[in-house]
This record gives C-alpha cells, sequence and structure tokens, in this order.
C-alpha cells in the first residue's frame, strides 16, 4: 500500500466537506449514459475504483444493480459513503486497496465492467500505470467494458495538490492493446464547485479478445 497516497487521501476526506471537493458530481450523468449504453444485465459485476464518496454508488443501486463493488485506497472516504447509504450499504461490496499494489483486488472474481473517473491521472510513474493497467486486464471478462474518464491533454496539470498524467483517445488505446476496442469517446467540461473548469475525455472500451 502507498501510504503517501493513502495518507493523501484520508486526509483529503476526512477533513473537507465533500461536496466541495474538486472533482465532487451530485449527479454522474456522463457515467450512467455510459454505463447505462452497456446495456448490463443487474447483476452484472460492476468494479467502481478510486470510489472515494462518489454519488454514483448511490445511483447504480437506485437502479438495482446488484453486484457493486467499491475501491478506494482512502478508508475514510468508505466510511463517509457507507454512513451516507445508510443501511444500503449492506448492498455494496466493500474494499479498502491500492490499485498499483492491490493485495485484494488482485484476488476477486472476473468483472462485466470496469469504471474509473479521475483516478489514472493521478498515476504519474510508469510503473504504477502498468500496474494499474495490469489490474484492469486481469479482471475484466471477454466482452466486458472499461469505462475511463481522465484529464485530457489540455486538462490541469495538478489536482487536490498533485501532478497528473493527461491522456488522449490513443493513449488509453495503447496502454489497453489490442484486446480492447475503443466503442465510443467524447471531450467533457466538468464544472468544479468552485465553479472552475476541468477538460476530461470520457472513453467507453469494450474486451473483444
Amino acid at each position: 500500500m502507498n501510504t503517501d497516497l493513502k495518507k493523501h487521501w484520508d486526509s483529503a476526506y476526512g477533513t473537507n466537506d465533500i461536496t466541495k471537493l474538486g472533482w465532487y458530481e451530485a449527479s454522474p450523468e456522463p457515467s450512467l449514459q455510459l454505463i447505462n449504453d452497456c446495456k448490463l444485465p443487474k447483476d452484472a459485476r460492476i468494479l467502481n475504483v478510486g470510489t472515494g464518496t462518489s454519488t454514483l454508488i448511490d445511483e447504480l443501486l437506485n437502479l438495482d444493480y446488484k453486484n457493486v463493488i467499491a475501491s478506494d485506497i482512502s478508508g475514510a472516504a468508505l466510511e463517509k459513503l457507507q454512513n451516507r447509504l445508510g443501511s444500503n450499504k449492506n448492498e455494496v461490496q466493500w474494499v479498502e486497496d491500492d490499485l498499483t499494489n492491490p493485495t485484494i483486488l488482485s484476488r476477486i472474481d472476473p468483472i462485466d465492467l470496469w469504471h474509473d473517473r479521475a483516478v489514472l491521472h493521478f498515476f504519474t510513474e510508469k510503473k504504477d500505470q502498468n500496474a494499474y493497467f495490469s489490474l484492469l486486464k486481469k479482471l475484466v471478462k471477454l466482452h466486458g467494458f472499461v469505462l475511463i474518464s481522465t484529464f485530457n491533454t489540455d486538462g490541469a496539470l495538478k489536482c487536490s495538490g498533485l501532478d497528473v498524467h493527461r491522456y488522449n483517445k490513443n493513449m488509453l488505446l495503447d496502454k489497453l492493446g489490442e484486446d480492447f476496442k475503443l466503442v465510443e469517446d467524447f471531450n467533457y467540461s466538468y464544472t468544479m464547485p468552485s465553479g472552475d473548469t476541468r477538460p476530461y475525455i470520457y472513453t467507453k472500451f469494450k474486451r473483444i479478445n
């Protein structure tokens, strides 16, 4: 476990109003639309990496998805989300783990959908990026989907005080390799709680091999 990153994110979630955080979404509409377009059955295994306190988990439960897995390196973030969900937290599988050095995620059953909003760009070292994509490729089933939304190449250089690595669709295609087909991509301007905007790229891939 990267203790420095864990400490950073525990502090970010533990000491701040989550609705004021720079990546907070009251309603994760772009992600929900991409998930809807995947036409998954309600018992599909959906892994949300870097969950934080994302309202996406609430929405997936509201849509009656039965196998939602919420993962984050920050126990403080997951605890806040669990508290918000109340008894509904029992409908979610919780995994506190490090995507770049996984000890639990590497042992879970294969998944139908990998969803990442605003996590990948924090991995600036190639070894961490390689670990991320290695885990993804290990877990995603044949014909499963990968949804990655990350800072676009003209996006911010930092987030939450940390350096970021920005992407375009070709960079993500290169990382995923020939086993994945790009199904959809679009640029998206996210408005932060502060009113500032952040350019993202949203992508949907399907595993074909």
